[in-house]
């Protein structure tokens, strides 16, 4: 039977679902950067251990991007706007990383992955704010030389602190010269191809904790898994064809300014 003091959690889990679905979508981001704060300030209420609790945000969170990927990636593909010879040119390196950033933070103290995320995750919005999107390093698609160690290391840190593949992905895809729109598009294929491997080594994960929440698999919370996922397959779409009217740039630097508080407030709370 439902418990109505959880209504305000659910809640939350659904808007949260539809903004991520709507970012994912409109600027490729597979929506992690914004879920794993929100999860966070879910779980700690919920009672689960702080050793533990951080683990369990981007467990759930990569979960999430799985099936966000996926309707992101056809919606896109719908309009043709997908690069599949660079998915299936990257795809090996970022499966590989992800699932050595899964073991990289199954075993880190939930304090040092938060210190992680919160480090990186400022770097990404002053990155989102301030960088340059015509910056060129060239007008084609690199070779192996540059692609493997890079959509490996980029493999492993997104799967580490629970994000898509668009916050590397994106920049990467047009500083060598792809329309913003098609490395949005793209980048919402890395994220599949990131989260799926890493989802995986997640849910196979053994804690041995108490305070884990209700109906928790591995380290993936299957109510907030679901409640999220059923927003965002009806956002995602939305968000994809709002990409090709809206100012995505405008967009992403409103939303950098929300990333970089939210990150601060992270580091804040894993130092202090």
């Amino acid at each position: 039977m439902f418990d109505p003091s959880l209504l305000p959690i659910l809640l939350i889990l659904l808007a949260t679902g539809a903004f991520a679905g709507l970012l994912s979508g409109l600027l490729g981001i597979g929506g992690g950067i914004f879920l794993v704060p929100v999860l966070l300030f879910i779980f700690r209420g919920l009672g689960v251990s702080d050793t533990i609790v951080m683990q369990l945000c981007v467990g759930t969170s990569t979960a999430t991007i799985v099936a966000t990927s996926i309707r992101s990636v056809w919606a896109h593909h719908r309009r043709g706007a997908v690069e599949v010879a660079i998915l299936r040119a990257w795809a090996p390196w970022l499966a590989a990383g992800a699932i050595l950033g899964v073991l990289t933070a199954t075993s880190l103290k939930s304090d040092t992955l938060m210190l992680i995320f919160g480090g990186l995750a400022t770097l990404m919005g002053i990155y989102m704010l301030a960088g340059n999107p015509d910056w060129r390093l060239g007008n084609e698609h690199p070779g192996p030389r540059v692609y493997v160690p890079y959509s490996g290391t980029m493999g492993f840190v997104c799967a580490m602190i629970g994000i898509g593949g668009g916050t590397f992905g994106v920049p990467a895809l047009t500083a060598y010269g792809t329309p913003i729109n098609r490395a949005i598009a793209t980048s919402a294929g890395f994220g599949l191809l990131i989260s799926l491997p890493a989802s995986v080594t997640y849910l196979l994960a053994s804690p041995k904790d108490l305070t884990l929440p209700p109906f928790t698999m591995g380290l993936v919370s299957l109510p907030a898994f679901i409640a999220i996922t059923a927003m965002t397959f009806l956002t995602v779409p939305i968000g994809a064809r709002l990409t090709h009217v809206l100012p995505t740039g405008r967009l992403r630097q409103v939303f950098a300014l929300f990333i970089i508080l939210a990150a601060m407030n992270m580091l804040r709370k894993a130092l202090f």
